[in-house]
């Protein structure tokens, strides 16, 4: 049996690629302990880890927040569930575990939950503050929100808890997060992602004038996503520790779970990225970011997100990659070496990596690269800490995921290292943090002068915190300086900072002053912030703009198009918004002439580097990498759905035509389809109705789902409703098989994808092997427990294999074929024949992957009767005449 299960065990979709069958598998010099939750993470030289515990063994949840008490125990919090307080045995004692202690906070008797359900836990004045998110129901009476418990009569037991402040929006895992202490230790830090309402504050260090401030045409997520959520986004902010003081210190996030600072007291955060809107041009990978104050990240729902490139607001330090963002820390306290001491730990959920982000200071900011620190699949990291043992701790879990409790720590001596001091900062740093002075409450007059003069600093974080401490002066101090300003630069950051704290009233003021600067004599990026700064105007304005619309087509329209994509994105949308008569004409030219720059959204990690990392998104992600939509035209076609005047008929069918053919050619996130159907819908409500069924079928109307999020596949879809089956759920269901229908049983072979990889019958897919004998090989339960549970058995033909490198990154592919000099890996089931080649000399350690890229779960779509259809049909080997389908419909067919 047990030679049986790992034949087929690659029963799936996309299961690795069938060529090199022949490869043996690199030998390897490491020896493995056996350990399974250890042999599969990958760790840098010098470093060992220890696996301390599972909270699932002991039903005790999914664990996916940590800090550490004065007595050095660690408190830890099931995302479902109860507080737990362990303490954990000296490092190298690894036969024992730690003491694990259920919080049964406020005395409460089980099943009750006196405090728990956190995603957030900090221990700091002699409390634990817990960042709670949930409904309140019987079991926990508490809702979303800060929350502070004590141990007031020394019975180190918690029997207080204090409401500190409750939040409203739509909490979740786009709620409330993590806190930090602040570097001086007198406050708080915490996080909150984009369902959560900015509070009120009793100060705003960004200035609480946010508006959505995009005049590209809105498209709210067509599957529903955040679609009632408006500006900032995620925030971060500071409390005292009663929590009676509250001070913004920076949004526009989409869901910056964790927040960290550095020796010199800089803010740093890991934002997540929205997996949907790949390919998009407005899709924007996770990303570090360096929080200054007052800082401002675009985030905006939909479509909407602003670009980096934006003046108002900050671009990030590094751009990820792909990937769910939870955990961030410093290793200052760290016994590691030197350079991991100062590094910055950002920790991906999705696909299980620990990156080191290396930072330098640079200008007002920093410069970065990372490394991959320590990575494993599957690794669903959730929070991590650096112990008092100068130790990394870190957990494993959430979604009710499988939860483990790791130490990693360095076998070595550490290295003693002097602490980075502000004194040794560039001169840029020290300037912005004067300028970030006058952020604060009550600012002296003295910062206008100051604000006015960095105005045209060529360090964007300077220029940025003059702009932002410009208007935190009264207005009526420096309004009348905009108008009389001569310097191009300056004037256009003035006027920027005078369309968000202005009125109506100053807009065509602000407009002439600006259409006054030599366009031509402006640098691109100078360009681009003059433009920023009209679409700025216009949105907030447009009807006290009325009067010099006009004037503004006749100065921005001899400069479309530019040799720029950026700026001929924001051009586009001016010249559109405006109705310049030439805009649909030139917009549409270059539509078909796009082309994306090569750099477009560069990243640390590319995506082809994580599919073999968890199939749940890594075979999405093949799956777009085969196809991925032209970012640059897909801009452009949104403008034009958003057009209503400067049509011919002949454009609108280059324009539907082009529709239809990137909804069937290219693939890309979930919602790329919506986002389509969407813009085309927009541009259907502007034709005239009697032609209204011609260009909604030559625009592709009739290929989609009634949605409009999913080209329709032909054939039999099932019905449902599904369950997420077990084996034996299942089995019991298809033991007794008989006169089953053929045709439903082949649409389901289609519909749950098996035909995409698999031959039967001589028709499928190449990537896996040929079904057609498997029915009279492998039993019912074999083939179950080999669709239900891939990961379980996997195939010596199908593993992946991860080679760790020496520089301390890694690869993970199918190895297809290897020579004395190299290995060749296939990353891309889509694309098995596009290899990478992976130097031999590179390689320190390779090991099997315990993840098949199989999907798990593929069969859920299905009813009871289809999943009969579907296992006679395997059986069958897609044989119609076989006897499971001898039935009265069979015959007549």
């Amino acid at each position: 049996m047990q030679s049986s299960i790992k034949s087929i065990s690659s029963l799936s979709l996309l299961v690795l690629v069938l060529i090199g069958f022949s490869c043996q598998q690199p030998k390897s010099e490491r020896q493995l302990t056996g350990n399974p939750k250890i042999d599969k993470l990958k760790l840098p030289e010098g470093f060992a880890v220890e696996h301390l515990y599972s909270p699932g063994e002991n039903d005790q949840g999914s664990w996916v927040a940590m800090t550490f008490d004065d007595k050095d125990r660690m408190i830890t919090a099931d995302q479902y569930g109860f507080l737990y307080r362990l303490t954990i045995p000296k490092v190298g004692f690894d036969s024992v575990k730690p003491k694990v202690e259920k919080m049964l906070v406020g005395n409460v008797e089980e099943p009750q939950v006196g405090m728990g359900y956190a995603q957030g836990l900090l221990f700091a004045f002699n409390s634990i503050y817990v960042m709670v998110n949930h409904n309140p129901n019987e079991t926990f009476s508490r809702g979303t929100g800060l929350y502070r418990i004590q141990d007031l009569d020394g019975d180190d037991q918690y029997e207080t808890v204090t409401e500190i402040r409750t939040f409203t929006g739509e909490p979740g895992e786009h709620g409330p997060h993590s806190m930090k202490l602040t570097p001086d230790g007198s406050r708080i830090v915490l996080s909150a992602g984009n369902h959560v309402d900015v509070p009120q504050m009793d100060h705003y260090r960004l200035p609480r004038v946010w508006d959505e401030d995009n005049l590209f045409p809105l498209i709210k997520d067509p599957r529903g996503h955040a679609n009632s959520r408006q500006a900032p986004g995620g925030w971060i902010a500071t409390i005292d520790p009663e929590g009676k003081d509250w001070e913004l210190i920076a949004a526009g996030f989409r869901n910056e779970f964790d927040i960290a600072y550095n020796e010199v007291g800089d803010l740093f955060t890991y934002d997540s990225d929205m997996e949907w809107d790949f390919g998009m041009p407005w899709y924007r990978p996770t990303r570090i970011n360096h929080v200054t104050s007052g800082a401002e990240f675009g985030w905006r729902t939909g479509n909407a997100k602003w670009s980096p490139n934006f003046p108002d607001n900050l671009p990030a330090v590094l751009n990820i990659g792909q990937g769910s963002p939870t955990n961030v820390m410093f290793g200052t306290e760290a016994a590691f070496p030197a350079k991991y001491q100062k590094a910055l730990y950002a920790f991906d959920w999705s696909f299980g990596i620990i990156y080191a982000v290396h930072l330098t200071p640079e200008g007002a900011s920093y410069s970065a690269n990372a490394e991959e620190f320590i990575s494993g699949s599957p690794l669903p990291l959730t929070d991590g800490t650096i112990g008092p043992d100068g130790a990394m701790y870190f957990a494993t879990g959430g979604r009710r995921l499988e939860s483990d409790l790791y130490r990693v720590y360095y076998t070595g001596n550490p290295d003693d290292v002097s602490a980075l001091t502000v004194e040794e900062l560039p001169a840029e740093a020290k300037l912005r943090r004067e300028l970030e002075s006058f952020h604060e409450r009550n600012p002296g007059p003295e910062g206008l002068g100051l604000a006015w003069q960095n105005l045209d600093h060529e360090d964007r974080f300077v220029q940025y915190a003059a702009r932002i401490a410009l208007e935190h002066q009264p207005l009526e101090s420096w309004r009348d300086k905009v108008s009389s300003e001569t310097n191009p630069v300056k004037k256009t950051q003035a006027s920027l900072a005078l369309a968000r704290q202005g009125a109506s009233g100053d807009a065509v003021d602000l407009l002439n002053g600006l259409m006054e600067i030599d366009y031509s004599a402006l640098s691109e990026k100078e360009k681009q912030d003059l433009l920023r700064t009209v679409e700025v105007i216009l949105y907030r304005y447009d009807d006290a703009a009325a009067s010099v619309k006009s004037d503004l087509v006749a100065y921005l329209s001899p400069n479309f198009p530019a040799d720029d994509n950026l700026l001929n994105r924001s051009l586009s949308v001016l010249l559109t918004h405006l109705e310049a008569p030439d805009a649909v004409e030139k917009t549409l030219a270059l539509l078909q002439t796009a082309k994306d720059d090569a750099d477009y959204q560069k990243t640390f990690t590319s995506s082809s580097e994580l599919v073999f990392r968890n199939p749940q998104y890594g075979l999405d992600i093949a799956n777009m990498l085969a196809n991925v939509p032209p970012a640059q035209a897909t801009y452009y076609a949104t403008v034009l759905g958003g057009a209503e005047k400067g049509w011919t008929p002949a454009m609108r069918e280059e324009y539907f035509a082009w529709i239809k053919n990137a909804l069937t050619e290219y693939k890309g996130g979930r919602s790329y389809v919506g986002f389509l159907d969407r813009a085309r819908k927009m541009a259907l409500a502007s034709v005239d109705p009697a032609d209204f069924e011609k260009y909604d079928e030559l625009s592709g109307g009739k290929l989609l789902s009634a949605s409009g999020n999913d080209i329709v596949e032909p054939g039999i879809q099932p019905e449902g409703p599904g369950r997420r089956w077990t084996v034996d759920e299942a089995l019991a269901v298809v033991d007794n098989l008989g006169a089953q229908d053929y045709v439903r049983g082949k649409a389901m072979y289609q519909a749950t994808l098996c035909q995409s990889c698999h031959t039967m019958q001589g028709e499928g897919g190449i990537v896996g092997p040929d079904l057609t004998q498997l029915g009279t090989r492998f039993s019912k339960k074999d083939i179950l427990e080999a669709t239900i549970n891939p990961s379980d058995v996997i195939s010596e033909q199908y593993h992946a294999t991860v080679f760790e490198l020496k520089d301390g990154g890694s690869v993970v592919g199918r190895l297809v074929n290897e020579n004395e000099e190299a290995y060749f890996v296939s990353q891309n089931p889509f694309a098995p024949d596009d290899l990478r080649e992976v130097p031999k000399s590179t390689v320190s350690f390779t090991k099997n992957s315990e993840v098949s890229i199989m999907l798990p779960g593929l069969i859920n779509r299905l009813n009871e009767e289809e999943l009969k259809d579907l296992m006679a049909y395997l059986i069958a080997g897609g044989n119609e005449n076989h006897e499971l389908f001898q039935n009265k419909s069979t015959a007549e067919r």
